[in-house]
């Protein structure tokens, strides 16, 4: 299966009450649409997706900005799966990106968590004093991390909120940020398990601020001459798009070039000094506003970057999706497909293999007829109060490891392409255009003979060494029988001659 780049996003109506928006899916290299999902409404901050992965397809969360109704799509059908039944309407929206648990939060500063697969509420708490704005979680769902109007930024354990012994307490944050001054606008946190992880915080006070989890300390303040809205990081780090309600998107790198005492450039990390470093970005009149600055000339709703961080996509109040190289900041297409509408969600994937309409769900190897299908991934409806019972009846619907006699959902690599691919990567470099199972005989037979020598060449040795052993105990016996005969005839004569000398003096007497 060729893999895809596509672009989904989310539209609603830009006044309440003039219809239905719908999600989207477009390739994101010539703007074609792929799928859509109709019969939807979701403000900013209330959509979020889980990708098709681990065999499982995966599944789209819309938060209805009149009423208080999540909808729930699947890639695998065009129409609505799901109407779930929120206790409150909500004013934010987060899943983790292994769709284990979704926080939904109000404009009474309350949020709700509950586990997706079986609907039981774990935790509901009132996180802050006034409207939530925004939240996310952590890449490895180790913690959610919520900003509001009341210009807070509060994260929160999930060890904690889910615990069944501190179900009875208040919950407490992990760490609160409250640097800022007026409405948190958007949250972003960087790759790596929490707290080793960097979290971004715009807000309507033209700052974006920098955090360390792990020390709970502000590392640098980015000031901007707007008010941002909208915050995207590149996964390496390397930069972030701040967009203003405007339409201005500014460039900030987070490294630099220097030149040391010897004249040799060196590469720097921009920010990270604690609290008093603060950066003020594009000045009015510098030099660099231009280069940084992308003019989109109307107010910014949505933005995300591709998955190669090569392209940036803005999504604007008018229903357009811009795309823009981030290398020269050169529009390169537009997609207007939803004009007249509100671009209320963007975000990047590879097409999902379980797409409606783009692939064959049949799993089963090629003649068999099995009728096996990608699974969906479940998806329970939510519980609307804490229910114990529930938590003590606690049941999730999973999927089992696929076992040898399981065909792969998404790729099929058989057994004898394996194996020609690994003879192809280790053979010699002189039959390196040779046929990989030829390559790999021929080497057996070398490696074969190799041995065969070998063991010629050691019995050789032992032949020698044999004999070498033989002689050396040979002539040490000789020398031993020789010295033993010469002391005996020693003794004999010693002998001898004391008879002799005893008879000459009874001679004399």
């Amino acid at each position: 299966m060729r893999l895809h780049e596509s672009v989904l996003c989310a539209t609603a109506p830009v006044a309440s009450g003039s219809g239905a928006g719908t999600l989207s899916l477009h390739d994101i290299q010539n703007g074609t649409s792929l799928a859509s999902w109709k019969q939807t409404s979701s403000n900013v901050h209330c959509t979020t997706t889980v990708q098709s992965r681990d065999g499982q397809g995966g599944f789209m969360l819309a938060a209805q900005r009149d009423k208080s109704i999540l909808h729930v799509y699947h890639f695998q059908k065009d129409q609505l799966a799901l109407k779930i039944v929120l206790p409150e309407k909500l004013a934010a929206l987060a899943a983790d990106p292994s769709g284990k648990y979704c926080a939904g939060a109000t404009t009474q500063g309350r949020i709700f968590l509950w586990e997706v697969a079986s609907g039981i509420m774990f935790n509901s708490w009132d996180a802050h004093y006034r409207s939530i704005t925004v939240m996310c979680f952590s890449q490895d769902a180790a913690a959610l991390i919520a900003g509001s109007e009341d210009s807070g930024v509060s994260v929160w354990s999930i060890a904690r909120l889910v615990d069944n012994v501190l179900q009875d307490e208040l919950p407490t944050p992990y760490c609160a940020f409250t640097d800022h001054t007026l409405p948190v606008t958007h949250i972003v946190c960087g790759v790596g398990s929490f707290p080793k992880c960097r979290i971004l915080t715009a807000s309507t006070d033209n700052t974006v601020k920098m955090w360390d989890p792990a020390s709970k300390t502000l590392l640098t303040t980015f000031y901007f001459p707007q008010p941002i809205a909208h915050v995207v990081l590149d996964p390496t780090e390397r930069m972030f798009f701040a967009a203003s309600s405007d339409g201005s998107i500014h460039q900030v790198n987070l490294f630099r070039q220097r030149e040391d005492k010897f004249s040799r450039v060196a590469i720097e990390a921009v920010g990270g000094a604690g609290i008093s470093d603060v950066i003020r970005v594009n000045e009015p009149g510098s030099a660099s506003t231009k280069r940084r600055l992308i003019s989109v000339g109307e107010p910014v709703s949505a933005m995300t970057l591709s998955l190669t961080s090569s392209i940036l996509l803005v999504g604007t109040t008018t229903g357009l999706i811009h795309m823009y190289d981030v290398a020269s900041h050169q529009l390169l297409r537009t997609l207007s497909t939803h004009k007249g509408m509100a671009i209320t969600y963007l975000t990047t994937m590879l097409r999902p293999p379980d797409l409606i309409g783009h692939i064959s769900l049949s799993l089963g190897p090629a003649g068999n007829g099995s009728k096996e299908s990608i699974p969906v991934r479940p998806v329970a409806p939510f519980q609307r109060i804490r229910d114990a019972k529930a938590r003590e009846a606690h049941e999730v619907t999973m999927m089992l490891p696929q076992t040898k006699t399981t065909p792969n959902a998404f790729f099929s690599y058989s057994s004898a392409e394996l194996i020609n691919d690994h003879a192809f990567f280790v053979q010699p470099p002189s039959t390196a255009d040779a046929t990989p199972g030829v390559a790999l005989q021929s080497r057996v037979t070398e490696l074969e003979g190799e041995v065969a020598r070998l063991k010629e060449q050691l019995g050789k040795a032992k032949g020698i060494n044999d004999v070498m052993w033989e002689s050396v105990v040979q002539r040490l016996v000789a020398e031993s029988k020789d010295q033993s005969n010469g002391a005996d005839e020693d003794v004999a004569m010693t002998t001898n001659n004391g008879q002799e000398g005893r008879r000459r003096k009874r001679n004399r007497t």
